[in-house]
């Protein structure tokens, strides 16, 4: 995968926030920093606990100037579904994003698993101008961590005026 520093591709999905469908794009990705959070779907084990997780660190999130979209593959209509079935994930206030087609987790951003038409569990951060700064990309049993999600968004909102300089690990703030 040599998607690091490369544009996000276009593409165009149908998302799920706040009790209200919406159309999200490539063009969403632009201005700000965003994080794009795949999941393999919803109604499962590991995910909820990530995307709760995420869920609690928004505010921390957005107050770094990061929107965040989660996507899996399944419906726009599955996700509204969990998020009123769910105490954990109906606490969610970010976009999240059905994919169906596939078309953004394999088209796009490539982590669809081969044969299941499920996502990987992958995270990408990406920069105002569109561009891939960071990717993570966990086994199935592994969930991700927000607090660590946020060290290395800050690390790569440092990172990115100051092409000279580093950000070590175990840094805070750079």
């Amino acid at each position: 995968m040599a998607l690091i520093s490369t544009e996000v591709k276009p593409f165009t999905a149908t998302a799920f926030r706040n009790g209200e469908f919406a159309e999200v794009s490539d063009k969403d990705l632009r201005g700000t920093w965003s994080v794009v959070f795949f999941y393999p779907a919803d109604f499962t084990f590991v995910c909820p606990t990530e995307l709760g997780d995420l869920a609690d660190h928004y505010e921390e999130l957005k107050s770094l100037g990061v929107e965040v979209y989660s996507v899996s593959t399944d419906t726009h209509f599955v996700h509204k579904a969990w998020h009123e079935a769910s105490d954990t994930i109906g606490k969610i206030r970010y976009f999240m994003v059905g994919d169906p087609s596939a078309a953004i987790t394999d088209g796009v951003f490539d982590v669809l698993r081969p044969g299941q038409g499920l996502a990987d569990r992958a995270t990408f951060v990406i920069d105002p101008d569109g561009i891939i700064q960071l990717i993570e990309i966990t086994p199935e049993g592994v969930g991700r961590s927000a607090a660590a999600l946020a060290r290395k968004l800050n690390a790569a909102q440092y990172a990115r005026p100051h092409p000279n300089e580093v950000c070590p690990a175990q840094r805070d703030a750079c």
